[in-house]
């Protein structure tokens, strides 16, 4: 258990230190850079420059925080209450393998489309969060056929402390994301019907926080597939 809420305290210091280089980048005697200004990395240095610390950042890396500690608090009183008699570990489905591919696959995804964004190639965005919103879809099925596996080999929610906790912690994640897709989807939203970047430079920003929610989830599933695995 040690070593996992060491895992976690490292993210969540990731996160604080994500936070903290926003914050360190804000220049308030430095005016907004004009949208036509063009940056090395190929964006409009107009969308950031000037205002790099937007709320929504603070608010997802306050909300990444606490979701970090939530996922220690369980991963605690998990490894507790294996200790008692009583509890029986359950099969873990191979198809939980796969959907470890699959979540990975959902990552990449995001990524490219914000790669895309510094190259201000909208096709490219285009096509990053369309897969990565297909690639999160098809990873919640992925998950509810792994549960349907569990339920009707015998192993329900209420057959075992351990069955109700691998159900919690997997549905917990799984509603995550659940509401990343909500917030990918007005992203998507957003640059489905653009014919030119130009009119999507002041909302490519959702794009970069989406990857960032990814990302973290993607690292909080590899953590809690490994300890689930070998226990």
């Amino acid at each position: 258990m040690e070593y996992v809420l060491l895992t976690l305290a490292v993210v969540m210091g990731v996160v604080v230190w994500w936070i903290l280089r926003q914050t360190i980048n804000v220049k308030p005697w430095v005016p907004a850079a004009s949208t036509e200004a063009v940056d090395s990395g190929g964006v409009r240095s107009g969308l950031d420059v000037g205002n790099p610390l937007r709320p929504s950042k603070v608010a997802l890396g306050g909300f990444l925080a606490v979701s970090s500690s939530i996922f220690a608090l369980f991963i605690s009183a998990y490894s507790i209450r294996m200790e008692y008699g009583d509890w029986r570990p359950l099969p873990e489905p191979t198809l939980l393998w796969a959907n470890t591919g699959i979540l990975i696959l959902c990552s990449v995804f995001l990524h490219s489309a914000w790669v895309n964004v510094k190259k201000q190639n909208l096709g490219g965005i285009k096509v990053g969060l369309a897969l990565g919103s297909l690639m999160t879809v098809a990873f919640m099925v992925g998950q509810l056929m792994a549960w349907n596996q569990l339920v009707n080999s015998g192993y329900g929610i209420s057959g075992n402390p351990a069955n109700a906790f691998f159900y919690t912690l997997t549905a917990i994640h799984a509603l995550h994301l659940l509401g990343g897709l909500i917030a990918l989807g007005v992203a998507f939203k957003n640059v489905w019907g653009a014919v030119e970047f130009s009119e999507i430079e002041n909302k490519v920003y959702a794009i970069e926080l989406c990857g960032v929610y990814w990302h973290f989830f993607l690292a909080v599933w590899a953590i809690l597939f490994t300890y689930l695995l070998n226990t």
